[in-house]
């Protein structure tokens, strides 16, 4: 990739010169010097996948509203999880899921929450609502206050969303 090299020394100089005063305004926002080092990381990371050139003229704003895209996805994958937790604590025990089987669950989440990341926040609870509530497309058209043309269009840019991700 010949756009690798240059942006990646591009992210270099921003993970040097700000890295520690990202930690730090993420340890006062979360008041968990762990979690904020883990997420200051998960900034630089989410940085390195970018294909395109950083360019920030204000490097600290630009950090900050990339790791405060990565706490709220942080913090709904943890929704998420405790959500399947409660599920699964309220489920028959012969319905009981082997450590194994429940890591292979919670990590099917993260990466299809992650495929819905970047999704407008109603396509996002549309996808949902049909595929993990089981709501009939008219349902979803009635809780989100939209019509079911735009219901269906949500499905559609949900879908392909996710097709194109898994796609070889």
């Amino acid at each position: 990739m010949p756009t690798s090299r240059p942006l990646h020394g591009e992210i270099a100089t921003l993970y040097t010169d700000h890295h520690g005063w990202l930690q730090g305004w993420l340890r006062k926002k979360l008041g968990d010097v762990h979690q904020a080092a883990d997420l200051a990381h998960d900034t630089f990371v989410r940085l390195l996948a970018r294909e395109e050139p950083v360019q920030a003229r204000e490097p600290r704003a630009f950090l900050t509203t990339v790791a405060q895209r990565v706490v709220a996805n942080h913090y709904r994958r943890q929704q998420l999880e405790r959500a399947y937790l409660e599920a699964l604590a309220q489920a028959p025990q012969a319905a009981a899921l082997s450590p194994e089987e429940r890591a292979l669950l919670l990590e099917a989440l993260d990466e299809i929450d992650r495929l819905l990341d970047g999704l407008p926040a109603p396509v996002r609870r549309a996808f949902l609502m049909a595929q993990l509530d089981g709501m009939k497309q008219a349902d979803i058209a009635r809780a989100l206050g939209v019509s079911l043309t735009t219901v269906k269009r949500y499905l559609v840019q949900a879908g392909m969303r996710c097709y194109f991700a898994v796609a070889p």
